[in-house]
C-alpha cells in the first residue's frame, strides 16, 4: 500500500531578551550553572512573576511577519506537569488566549512556492536543561524562565524536504527580525515534528507520533525520514501504531521511543492567577516594519541585479548580508562583491571573534580590494594573498604596496619571462609538438612562478600558446 506522510511542526524559539520572561534574572547561554536563576524561576512562595515586555514586543513582531490574528489583551495558563528540569510543578504558557493565531508563512521547496498555515504563537517560559553523565543527571537552572516563543502549524507537510524549508525559513525568520539568534546548535531554535502516515487518498489522519527536540535542520529531515519508513512498515506487518513520544538518535540515525504520548487534560491547565490580563501597547503594533528575507531576496535581484541564486545564498547569512549593503552603497561590482562575500568572507568569518564585521574588514578597503581586482592591479592569486592580509587590519593599498603586487601586462616583460622559461626548459617545447596539453599547463606554471605571481594570467596565456607554437 502508498502511504503520504502528514507532519505539522512546533518551534521553540528563545527569545534574545536581556532577561526572563517572568523575573529580572539575567539570560546565560554558557555561563556558570545555576547562577543565572532567582526565587521567581523556582516559584519560591511569595513571590509574584511579571511578563518581560520585550518578549510581548517580540511576540507581536513575530506574529505581524506570519500574518497571525493579534490577541490585544494578553492571559497567561498553567500547564501543570512535575519532571526534573521544572521542579515548581508547572509551566507558564498561553494555552486557551495565544498571542498569536491563523497565520501563514510561504516556503520555496526547490522551485515551488507552498504556503504554510500557523496554528498558533503563544509565549512561554523555558524549562531548566538537563546533563546526563553515566547513571547521575546534572541540572542547570539558567535556562529554567527563558522567554520562548512556540510557533505551531497545521500537519500541512508532506515529505522531509518540505519540513526542512520551513525551519530554515523560520530560521531566518527571527534572525532578520532580531527577535532571536536563532542558533540551533546552541539551543536557541528547538524543533518538535508530530508524524502521521496515511493511506493515499484518505481524508483522516493516522495515529500521530511525536519526535521531540531536534537541534539542527539536518536532523529534522532525517528524522523524518527515518520515521515515515518505520510506520510504513508497522503498517505493513499489520500492526498499529502507538500513539507516543520519540526522540532522534544522532549515532544510530533512529527514532527511539521515550514515553507514551500525554494528552492535553493530562496538564491540568487553568488562568495563571498570578498575572491578571494586559492590554498589549498600541505602539508595539505600530513598530516600524522589519525587512524579510524574502523581502531582501526580492530587492537583491532588483536593484543590484543579483541572479536568484547568489540572493538566495547572500540571504541566508545576515551578518553578511547586512555587510553587502554596507559594501554595495560603495561600489557597482555587485556581483565580484557576492563572489568573495559568499565564498573566502564566510569560509573565515569566524576568526574576527568578537569584532564586528565592518570593523574587522572595513567596507572602504573591502571596496579597495574590489577595486584592485577589477582594474587589474592585482591577478586573482594576488587578489587571496591580499584577501589574507587584510584579515589583520591592513588596507589593500597598502599591502599591495608593500608587497609589490602589481600585476605585469606589459608583453615585453612577459614575453622576456617565457622565453626563459622555454629556454630552461626544452623538453615542454616537445611534450608540446606532440600534442600533450601539460607542456602549456607547466610553462605557465614556471612563468607565474618567475615572476613571482605578478604575470597578467590572461595575457601570459595567450603569449605562452604563442611563443609555443613558433618554437
Amino acid at each position: 500500500m502508498n502511504y503520504e506522510a502528514v507532519v505539522g511542526i512546533e518551534i521553540h524559539c528563545e527569545l534574545k531578551t536581556e532577561t526572563k520572561m517572568f523575573s529580572g534574572a539575567p539570560l546565560s547561554f554558557g555561563g556558570r550553572p545555576n547562577t543565572a536563576i532567582n526565587e521567581i524561576d523556582l516559584a519560591y512562595p511569595g513571590t509574584l512573576p511579571q511578563v518581560n515586555k520585550k518578549a510581548v514586543q517580540f511576540g507581536v513582531r513575530l506574529c505581524k511577519a506570519l500574518k497571525c490574528e493579534i490577541d490585544p489583551v494578553l492571559t497567561f495558563d498553567r500547564k501543570n506537569y512535575y519532571y526534573s528540569d521544572l521542579p515548581k510543578g508547572y509551566q507558564i504558557t498561553q494555552q486557551e488566549h495565544p498571542i498569536g493565531k491563523n497565520g501563514v508563512f510561504d516556503i520555496y521547496v526547490g522551485d515551488t512556492l507552498k504556503t504554510i498555515r500557523i496554528n498558533r504563537l503563544h509565549l512561554e517560559e523555558d524549562t531548566a536543561k538537563q546533563f546526563h553523565e553515566g547513571d547521575k543527571t546534572l541540572i542547570d537552572f539558567n535556562r529554567a524562565g527563558t522567554p520562548l516563543v512556540e510557533i505551531v502549524t497545521e500537519a500541512d507537510f508532506r515529505t522531509p524536504e518540505e519540513a526542512a524549508a520551513y525551519v530554515e525559513g523560520i530560521r531566518m525568520l527571527v534572525v532578520y527580525l532580531g527577535v532571536s539568534d536563532g542558533r540551533m546548535s546552541d539551543g536557541s531554535l528547538r524543533c518538535d515534528v508530530n508524524v502521521s502516515i496515511r493511506p493515499i487518498g484518505v481524508e483522516a489522519f493516522g495515529t500521530k507520533v511525536e519526535v521531540k527536540n531536534l537541534n539542527s535542520i539536518s536532523n529534522v529531515q532525517k528524522a523524518l525520514e527515518y520515521e515515515l519508513k518505520r510506520q510504513e512498515e508497522v503498517l505493513n506487518r499489520g500492526e498499529k501504531v502507538v500513539s507516543e513520544t520519540r526522540r532522534f538518535d544522532e549515532k544510530t540515525q533512529t527514532t527511539q521511543s521515550m514515553r507514551l504520548k500525554e494528552t492535553a487534560v493530562d496538564y491540568r491547565y487553568f488562568t495563571e492567577p498570578n498575572i491578571t490580563p494586559i492590554r498589549i501597547p498600541q505602539e508595539m503594533f505600530e513598530e516600524p516594519w522589519y525587512e524579510l528575507p524574502s523581502e531582501r531576496i526580492t530587492r537583491y535581484i532588483e536593484t543590484c541585479g543579483l541572479s536568484e541564486y547568489d540572493a538566495d545564498v547572500l540571504t541566508r547569512n545576515k551578518e553578511l548580508a547586512d555587510y553587502f549593503d554596507q559594501i554595495s552603497v560603495l561600489t557597482s561590482s555587485y556581483k565580484l562583491a557576492v563572489n568573495w562575500i559568499t565564498q573566502d568572507l564566510l569560509a573565515v568569518v569566524d576568526h574576527k571573534g568578537e569584532q564586528t564585521l565592518d570593523s574587522w574588514i572595513t567596507p572602504k578597503h573591502f571596496v579597495e580590494f574590489l577595486d584592485a581586482i577589477e582594474s587589474k592591479t592585482i591577478s586573482s592569486k594576488q587578489a587571496k594573498d591580499v584577501f589574507v592580509e587584510m584579515q589583520k587590519g591592513l588596507g589593500p593599498k597598502e599591502i599591495i604596496k608593500k608587497k609589490g603586487m602589481v600585476q605585469v601586462s606589459d608583453e615585453a616583460i612577459l614575453l622576456g619571462w617565457i622565453q626563459e622559461v622555454l629556454d630552461a626548459n626544452p623538453q615542454a617545447v616537445e611534450d608540446y609538438k606532440n600534442g600533450l596539453d601539460r607542456a602549456q599547463k607547466f610553462v605557465m606554471g614556471q612563468v607565474m612562478k618567475l615572476s613571482k605571481g605578478q604575470a597578467n594570467p590572461q595575457v601570459t596565456n595567450k603569449l605562452v600558446v604563442s611563443e609555443l607554437a613558433k618554437r
